[in-house]
């Protein structure tokens, strides 16, 4: 087996170090010829900053980096041009001051390095006189790159009056690429999120949004037949169904795609691991999934429309946009309802995503690992031994875990999806195999389970909103089970009280078909 090196940072690096990389020129190419100003979104660990390293080399001339490639021998090598790039990846900037000094180092570097001074002070004017000066000097329009171009923005996002002054400075700069237009060869900006035109592109109304254009849809990240292709030689021994059962599923209306990020490190180790998700901390997320009552089980089927997948704003963060640019829920079908109306319906996009977001979930719920811990592995214990009686004292435990603060301070405990919620996560953290069944409302919620050959039929109800006796009982009068016949089945039926926030009556019988 051969040992793949890992730490990849630069385009250079890989084509000087003799890495494997994946020949996404042919779409620069296309990109180049056929447009000028280009926005593209991406979760983080994506693939970004590479892209716009490989096109900042292109315009830069150097054409020994691009050996084999297809820009090798379709790119004019005889013309350069100076390139400006501004990354925002490094450091988190807590203030506008922080933000004005951190772009104005950007800018006299580039400068610099052209033997050009700046005399403007302020951000949007020093950008505007780089650009001048650089076509004035070499004759050539600027190419202008933009990594992370959103980041100042989230690292602020719990601190609003924060986040705003920096999508103003923000906004301030970039509506400099707008008025310098006749100085611009190529511009691109890419980030995670996509806020709204008003807010922060409200000078720059001419960006080509690519990142729902499905001949891009593979501009980063690797397809199935990329990583069988590139990477062939260090696949020997692995199963490539659990590799993209657990990597792979991200999905920009084109071909589905691995996120480079854990490709590079499951290769390296060989061990199944949340690398992506381990880069990240989606607290804020989590919250915002609270105060919005969604339903857990939802994620797995969440329907949104083009406007809440298009942008969102400081002060209007919907869940259904967050959550599809985060990349924590990909796009599994797009739906066309009439004249140029669709729909989309979001979900996990792979193993990785499901089990450790659930399982952030629950620990927000729990707070406190130790009995966290212990019930999954009283859960799996359980599910193994097929012991469901033991199931009762269980699910008590759960909710008797889930500090009593949390509830002063939610309402959602009122509504039977959150008792769904909780068991739901409970089980898909331990990455089992957790299929929420049909979903009429917020009050129907159901839960199937897939073990060992075995089929959990679960059903969830609040007495103080149904009465009791009527989770077994609804099992049985919608037939869930019949989509299951001929295999093992066990009917459960939970029932909570929102006023003793525990349960009440647990039922269960064997299915015999």
């Amino acid at each position: 087996m051969k040992k793949l090196p890992i730490g990849i940072q630069t385009f250079s690096d890989i084509r000087t170090g003799n890495y494997c990389y994946t020949d996404k020129t042919p779409l620069i190419d296309q990109l180049v010829n056929e447009g000028k100003f280009y926005f593209l979104s991406r979760p983080r660990r994506f693939g970004k900053s590479l892209l716009i390293d490989t096109i900042a080399e292109a315009f830069l001339g150097n054409k020994e980096l691009f050996s084999g490639l297809h820009l090798e021998n379709n790119w004019d090598w005889e013309q350069k041009y100076p390139v400006i790039r501004i990354d925002f990846a490094q450091g988190i900037l807590t203030s506008r001051q922080q933000l004005d000094t951190s772009i104005l180092e950007m800018l006299h570097v580039t400068a610099g390095q052209s033997g050009i001074s700046l005399r403007m002070k302020e951000t949007h004017l020093a950008f505007a006189e780089l650009i001048r000066e650089l076509h004035h000097k070499t004759g050539q329009q600027v190419v202008v790159l933009v990594d992370e171009y959103d980041k100042p923005i989230l690292d602020n996002i719990t601190d609003p009056e924060t986040a705003e002054e920096q999508r103003d400075g923000l906004r301030n700069f970039y509506s400099v690429l707008k008025a310098q237009g006749a100085h611009l060869r190529f511009v691109m900006l890419t980030g995670v999120s996509k806020f709204s035109k008003v807010s922060l592109f409200s000078g720059l109304n001419n960006l080509k949004d690519i990142t729902l254009d499905k001949r891009y849809g593979a501009l980063c990240g690797y397809t199935q037949q990329e990583l069988e292709m590139v990477f062939h030689e260090y696949l020997d021994g692995i199963d490539l169904d659990q590799v993209r059962q657990w990597y792979n599923g991200y999905n920009f209306l084109a071909e589905s795609v691995y996120n480079p990020f854990d490709v590079l490190l499951y290769l390296d180790s060989r061990q199944f691991k949340p690398y992506w998700f381990e880069t990240g901390t989606p607290s804020f997320l989590v919250r915002l999934l609270a105060d919005k009552k969604i339903l857990i089980p939802e994620l797995d089927d969440l329907t949104a429309g083009e406007e809440l997948l298009s942008s969102f704003d400081i002060d209007f963060i919907e869940p259904e946009p967050l959550l599809f640019q985060t990349g924590y829920l990909t796009i599994m079908e797009k739906e066309h309802l009439f004249d140029q109306e669709y729909v989309y319906h979001l979900g996990f996009p792979n193993h990785e995503v499901k089990k450790s977001l659930t399982g952030s979930i629950l620990h927000w719920y729990v707070q406190d690992q130790r009995p966290l811990k212990n019930n999954q592995m009283s859960l799996f214990k359980i599910l193994k031994t097929n012991e469901i009686d033991k199931l009762e004292t269980l699910f008590h435990a759960f909710f008797a875990t889930i500090p009593h603060d949390w509830y002063r301070k939610n309402t959602i405990a009122e509504y039977e999806g959150y008792y769904c919620s909780v068991v739901y996560c409970y089980f898909t953290a331990l990455g089992l195999n957790v299929q929420p069944e049909e979903s009429t409302n917020h009050g129907q919620i159901d839960m199937t389970v897939l073990f060992n050959d075995r089929v959990y039929i679960i059903e969830f109800k609040v007495n103080e909103l149904t009465g009791p006796g009527r989770a077994l009982a609804q099992i049985k009068e919608k037939k869930y089970y019949e989509k299951y016949a001929g295999r093992e089945i066990y009917l459960i039926g939970v029932e909570f009280s929102k006023d003793e926030r525990n349960i009440t009556r647990f039922e269960w019988e064997k299915y015999d078909c």
